[in-house]
């Protein structure tokens, strides 16, 4: 017999409401809202396996509104997922169990990505629907043909990543992409009346997408909405309207259901309200069969996919495309000769250039763009041709005046598997960007930053684009690989060591000015070492110079002036502060020995740089915003010279 979708909605409720209770702490309000229509998603519509939640070709589950994770714990242990456990959901929000507080795609198989900071899920999501049209224009429908799914709430609609998401998804024209919008009226502080009067349909609509709306609380109704965001072309919105927490007689469509337990009383009305009899944590076993079902079909068209692979002359690359193994090829090896055939004076930001065009020839999974400035990043190149809305082949994406949203769907390509994102803005826009490269670091994702104009180098641009603080920031946060290369050589290294992290994203911070050339040698990835010894000291060694990036070259110049004064000077590239990090104690002490005046020059805050320089050691940079002039001119107001700089490590010294 089969049961009413509300009895299986009720099943949501039900986990969510007890789960909540019983870590007297959560969101009960929207997965009892949206249960109704998170039935019918997987009921009907959704692709999914249960035995394999990585199958490639599966439909793309975000949601986006995080703080509604019950609802996803729910729908993954009742169609069938090993994990969540009732265990695990009995200890939502405990340590130890998967089920936190927001979902983490690290924690559980079958969450997509991380979600929690409002917005990044849908903008997120939008990357995943790039991923598939790309990888369906090179594959065809046989081996890519899925769906990204999305469940927003109010928040996420109000976010200002979200008109940067949709107009991107839009101008794509991202027919794969369905946003189901929990369009409950309500937020934290009370009813949306207290803070939005916008039209939100009519903005998706005028950013090129399809907008229904339906009964959220009426499966027929959904699945009529569903069925006309399938048939359109572009990407669709569908509001969904609801109430929260539907089902508490005495607290649906309040705030009070949205962040706080139900309560005891509450709760034992709820049951009452909806005919809900099992105890806590108890799915009857029809309803509990009656999911399982779901999942069942997407076994079937697992297995029918796994033929089409089989009998595909594609199967091997694809298959290798999809296991993100990427290694620099015979471009790469021989651009690095040129370099030291002929070392080139060039600005990082064109040696990144000249390394993306061997790179890219070699790796087709590189998959770059620009938020508008592609001729100041240099992040386009001869074998990336435009991805557009007509030819999803390409592999260059205008993101336009959009960072944040660039490195949210950078975050989606990443995720989707088959791409490997990189995108450019300036070092100072990192700031817009932030939000997202922390979740590229917390989801470990290989997603690549290529942030230009890093220093006050870029010159009359002035303060407002030069960054003083960015590296020192962006250093402190944990698992991101932050490198600053010198040189030419330099940049090639870091971006081959970019590509090796299967982990963790990298930031490329480069110059705007030309640096002559420092290294002469590729026969081993020194950068790998985070800081290595450039020139050692000829005199007797009594300082250490560290520097990165532009200012390796004027550590040089003073490192010449010390040994002219009988002053032993080591040089030392550091390069990456976390790699050099990594290094063993021996190297690190080797490097930076006990008994030399370690000196850190850098072009921003001197903030940070006293754990390398201890308390005693010197300290040369930028602990104010920056000014507007001539480059030259800013090295010697900020004191960034040779002759600035000398005097002080010699008084230092005693001399």
């Amino acid at each position: 017999m089969t049961l009413p979708d509300r009895q299986l909605a009720n099943a949501i409720r039900a986990l969510a409401m007890d789960a909540v209770q019983a870590a007297n702490s959560g969101h009960p309000g929207m997965p009892m809202g949206m249960a109704d229509v998170a039935t019918v998603l997987y009921s009907d519509y959704l692709k999914f396996d249960p035995a394999d939640p990585k199958w490639a070709d599966r439909d793309r589950f975000v949601l986006s509104a995080g703080h509604g994770s019950m609802l996803a714990y729910a729908t993954l242990h009742l169609a069938g997922y090993a994990r969540p456990t009732i265990d695990d959901i009995r200890n939502f929000r405990q340590i130890h169990s998967p089920c936190a507080g927001h979902p983490e795609n690290f924690e559980l198989e079958g969450i997509e990505t991380t979600t929690g900071p409002l917005g990044q899920g849908l903008a997120t999501a939008v990357g995943m629907a790039i991923a598939e049209r790309h990888l369906n224009a090179l594959y065809g429908d046989d081996l890519v043909d899925h769906r990204t799914w999305v469940i927003a709430g109010d928040g996420c609609l109000m976010e200002g990543i979200n008109h940067e998401a949709i107009g991107l998804a839009g101008h794509l024209g991202l027919g794969r992409l369905v946003v189901l919008w929990d369009d409950n009226k309500i937020t934290i502080d009370g009813s949306t009346d207290l803070s939005t009067s916008e039209d939100v349909k009519a903005r998706y609509t005028a950013t090129g997408w399809h907008v229904e709306s339906c009964d959220g609380h009426d499966p027929a109704d959904i699945r009529r909405a569903i069925d006309a965001a399938i048939a359109d072309g572009r990407p669709s919105l569908i509001a969904c309207r609801t109430l929260i927490g539907f089902g508490a007689p005495n607290k649906q469509g309040t705030s009070a259901t949205h962040g706080s337990p139900l309560g005891a009383d509450e709760i034992t009305a709820t049951r009452e309200n909806i005919g809900w009899t099992a105890e806590p944590f108890v799915i009857p076993a029809d309803i509990a069969v009656a999911w399982a079902a779901f999942g069942e079909k997407g076994k079937k068209l697992h297995a029918e996919w796994n033929d089409r692979l089989a009998g595909s002359e594609k199967k091997s690359e694809f298959s290798e495309r999809l296991s993100g193994n990427v290694v620099p090829g015979d471009a790469f090896k021989a651009y690095l000769a040129g370099l030291v055939a002929e070392p080139p004076k060039v600005a990082t930001r064109k040696a990144s250039e000249n390394t993306l065009t061997a790179l890219t020839a070699d790796i087709a999974a590189l998959v770059g763009g620009s938020a508008d400035l592609t001729g100041s990043n240099n992040t386009k190149t001869s074998s990336t041709k435009p991805l557009t809305k007509t030819d999803y082949s390409g592999r260059y994406i205008y993101y336009g005046i959009r960072e944040f949203g660039m490195a949210a769907a950078m975050n989606g390509m990443a995720l989707h598997g088959g791409v490997v994102p990189y995108g450019g803005t300036f070092l100072v826009f990192a700031d817009y960007c932030r939000a997202a490269i922390r979740l590229s670091a917390l989801q470990k994702q290989r997603v690549i930053y290529v942030m230009t104009h890093d220093s006050i180098g870029l010159g009359e641009d002035g303060p407002t684009h030069q960054p003083i603080e960015h590296l020192q920031s962006l250093r402190a946060m944990p698992n991101l690989l932050v490198m600053r290369p010198a040189d030419a050589v330099e940049t090639a290294e870091c971006w081959a060591l970019a590509l090796a992290q299967g982990d963790r994203p990298s930031l490329l911070a480069l110059t705007r000015q030309n640096l002559a050339p420092l290294r002469h040698d590729v026969t081993e990835n020194l950068c790998a070492k985070g800081g290595y010894r450039l020139r050692a000291a000829s005199a007797g060694r009594k300082v250490v110079l560290v520097a990165t990036g532009s200012e390796v070259s004027l550590a040089l110049d003073i490192a010449d002036k010390l040994e002219a004064a009988g002053q032993g000077a080591d040089v030392v590239s550091m390069v990456s502060t976390e790699l050099f990090d990594e290094q063993t104690a021996a190297y690190q002490a080797d490097i930076l020995p006990d008994d030399a005046l370690i000196v850190s020059i850098e072009a921003g805050t001197t903030f940070g740089w006293e754990r390398y320089t201890g308390r005693h050691g010197l300290r040369f940079g930028i602990d104010s915003f920056g000014a507007s002039a001539p480059i030259d001119d800013l090295y010697a107001h900020f004191g960034l010279t040779v002759d600035a700089i000398t005097p002080q490590i010699l008084a230092k010294l005693g001399n």
